[in-house]
């Protein structure tokens, strides 16, 4: 059971949507502050029930165009192992759940997390997905909300530097991430009915687009230190992915997508944890520094 719930969740994605909001939490917390755990825990258990219910609800709403596909037929509602009634049920008593916990943390939290599954579950899933190539792009705005939430949770400021900067990176990294899927598996979009770059533009002018895209999400990453502090965990850390991603995304570019995929893809999806969190640890070092 345990399992099938953690299928029908996405567990990988909602992990990874925790700790961006994490992320933002900790960078737009305000140092002369009191910690409160208390609030801490139920703005990670509102972002986990509410990120579970809506990537619940995404299965149950496309189980069967998940069915065409053979990367997604064994999903449990696209299989049968669940009907999509009981997800729906499932899917709606996490957003509830969810959506409790964070009008407990911040009213400004929870309305953008009710507005990521509007786009998401929604616009996205409904209209740009279905009709659109290009979907990715306003597509990457409900996927980089959850870093909004993390930072509204603590500062209703979302739109200074700092938290402009956290939402940006996000949105950048999502068109180079779904693209290289889209490559990698298009012959399932392609049976699916899903436009994608790789089936209506061919791979040469998806490279393309990928390779813009990842530059310009690198060059705001290199170009931090003018959105918010940094310190020499930007030169350690920040410096070294950045050259490793640039150089891997021209080796991609100019084997025409044929050979590196794997090794281009984890490096972008590792890249993003490292902007998102170095922030984090410039922010706070001063507990591990700090002398008597």
């Amino acid at each position: 059971m345990l399992k099938l719930l953690n299928q029908l969740t996405k567990l990988g994605i909602v992990i990874f949507v925790v700790l961006t909001a994490i992320a933002g939490y900790m960078v737009g917390f305000q140092i002369e502050n009191t910690f409160d755990w208390q609030h801490f825990v139920k703005f990670i258990l509102g972002t986990y029930f509410l990120s579970s219910g809506s990537l619940a609800l995404n299965q149950a709403q496309e189980y069967k165009l998940d069915q065409k596909m053979k990367r997604t037929a064994l999903r449990p509602i696209a299989s049968g192992r669940l009907t999509p009634l009981a997800g729906v049920i499932l899917a709606v008593s996490f957003i509830l759940v969810g959506s409790h916990f964070l009008i407990e943390v911040s009213m400004l939290s929870a309305g953008l997390g009710w507005l990521t599954i509007i786009l998401y579950n929604g616009i996205y899933t409904y209209i740009w997905k279905p009709r659109w190539i290009y979907a990715a792009v306003p597509g990457a705005v409900p996927g980089a909300l959850p870093v909004s939430m993390g930072y509204a949770a603590v500062n209703p400021d979302i739109f200074n530097s700092e938290s402009i900067y956290l939402f940006m990176i996000l949105f950048l990294w999502q068109m180079p991430h779904f693209w290289a899927l889209a490559l990698r598996f298009k012959d399932d979009y392609q049976a699916g009915d899903v436009p994608t770059l790789p089936a209506a533009l061919g791979v040469d002018k998806t490279l393309y687009q990928m390779v813009l895209y990842t530059f310009v999400y690198v060059g705001l990453a290199i170009a931090s230190p003018w959105f918010l502090r940094t310190s020499w965990f930007y030169i350690c850390l920040v410096i070294p992915i950045s050259f490793f991603v640039l150089a891997e995304t021209w080796k991609f570019y100019r084997a025409k997508g044929e050979k590196g995929w794997l090794k281009y893809f984890l490096l972008v999806n590792i890249s993003v944890l490292i902007y998102v969190f170095v922030p984090v640890i410039d922010k706070w070092n001063f507990l591990f520094t700090r002398t008597n």
